[in-house]
């Protein structure tokens, strides 16, 4: 089939599968320069030192947002940082400088969960090492950088990330007052009485650290003296000071029964500003205002035995704050209806009893 045999072109349709190479070096056409067989490998080139900040800063304030730690150390496993692992430690620290203690608490939980899965002992000593070394830059924009930086050492202590010999080797070695200073709060903290308990708690007990009933207790405080100024700059700020995105439910929940409670056109006007205020500045989400306005649905029964006329002020209401968009036409329609009660004069008692003359 004019397939076999020297000299010949092959088979029909191989001229379809070549590639220009020629791999016998008895062809006239063999080129040992060009036609040599190529191995094509994977390189996973390491992050520059000006890549670094570009890619891990994003990372780490995202991170501040959704407070997973599995999340940022699947993100660092898929990044080849070669050397620069050390640095996390100086970097992360250095951003909850000038944010709040809930940050502060947030980046201490991502030290010790990176120890183990990310960073070695070493990397950690490292790191720390390059904070303690840039502690004079770092005192120019956040004066008080050596204290909180103590006390960031302290905890790595208290979480079994450094080892207590990590702050007694740098004794009288150190040159630097910052630093010093910071290594004698470090100090401090963990030569006090139950001192590596209290550390648990060293940047205090901020956002979704304090507990659910003292959270419960500001929002109703909040909203009862907005009820009373009608401020919702100050009702707003005051919200956002508690630190819970996630529990803004709560917020609207109590809103919402707080005007039905409270049974005025004032009430509910107020409630239904306030509310659409927070609902255009984002800070309670759709899915929030959603799951606070389901739970009053749940909550009419019981909510009742209070205000005996419940349903009809929520329906009032929900359709007052349906025309400011503040609800949607879904959640409109979940609007829970009481059943009207039906009396014998309606024909469902049979004939109607004559009163004898």
């Amino acid at each position: 089939g004019g397939a076999g045999g020297k000299g010949v072109w092959g088979k029909p349709g191989d001229e379809l599968f070549e590639d220009g190479r020629c791999d016998d070096s008895h062809d006239p056409n063999y080129d040992s320069e060009s036609e040599d067989k190529v191995i094509v490998q994977r390189i996973d080139p390491p992050i520059g030192e000006k890549e670094f900040e570009k890619i891990i800063e994003p990372l780490i304030l995202e991170y501040f947002e959704h407070g997973d730690t599995d999340a940022v150390i699947a993100d660092l496993n898929d990044l080849n940082l070669g050397k620069l692992k050390q640095r996390m430690i100086e970097f992360v620290v250095s951003l909850a400088l000038d944010r709040k203690a809930t940050h502060r608490e947030m980046t201490s939980v991502l030290i010790s969960d990176l120890y183990g899965k990310f960073l070695t002992m070493e990397n950690m000593s490292t790191g720390f090492d390059d904070l303690l070394s840039s502690l004079s830059e770092l005192t120019i924009d956040t004066p008080d950088a050596p204290t909180v930086v103590g006390q960031f050492i302290a905890r790595a202590v208290a979480d079994d990330c450094l080892p207590p010999k990590y702050i007694h080797k740098y004794k009288g070695q150190l040159e630097c007052p910052k630093s010093r200073e910071a290594l004698e709060k470090a100090d401090v903290l963990l030569s006090q009485k139950h001192g590596i308990v209290r550390l648990d708690n060293i940047w205090g007990t901020g956002g979704g650290i304090r507990p659910v009933k003292y959270l419960i207790k500001q929002m109703v405080l909040l909203l009862k003296e907005y009820l009373s100024s009608n401020d919702i700059k100050e009702a707003t700020r005051c919200l956002t000071q508690l630190e819970v995105p996630h529990f803004h439910h709560e917020l609207v929940y109590e809103a919402v029964t707080m005007m039905l409670e409270n049974s005025t056109n004032r009430a509910m006007v107020r409630m239904c500003k306030l509310l659409k205020s927070l609902v255009n500045a984002v800070i309670i989400t759709p899915n929030q205002l959603t799951q606070g306005f389901r739970r009053v649905y749940q909550s009419m029964p019981d909510l009742c035995l209070d205000v005996p006329n419940a349903y009809s002020l929520l329906e009032k209401f929900a359709n007052v704050c349906h025309n400011e968009s503040v609800i949607n036409d879904e959640l409109l329609k979940e609007l829970p209806q009481r059943g009207r009660k039906r009396f014998v004069s309606e024909g469902d008692g049979g004939p109607i009893k004559e009163v004898a003359p």
